[in-house]
């Protein structure tokens, strides 16, 4: 399992600096509250990094679910 295997570009985040590796993009989601990391969007996003690490997934798909969850629309 590689956690430092680096993406394309670095990939912008919601606060702090950008992510430039897996292990980068997992801590971020590691810190957001509970429940909005619970939601699907940034579940998704971190079982396509686990999946990314472990070779399972490119990293282009561990990136795409990364945009999405960044630019998810919360319904009011």
């Amino acid at each position: 399992m590689s956690w430092d295997r680096p993406f394309a570009q670095p990939l912008p985040l919601l606060r702090g600096k950008p992510a430039r590796t897996l292990r980068e993009a997992d801590n971020f989601i590691k810190s957001l509250p509970a429940m909005e990391r619970d939601a699907p969007e940034w579940r998704l996003a971190a079982q396509t990094l686990a999946d990314a690490a472990e070779d399972r997934e490119p990293m282009l798909l561990a990136k795409i679910s990364m945009d999405r969850a960044l630019t998810r629309k919360v319904a009011s």
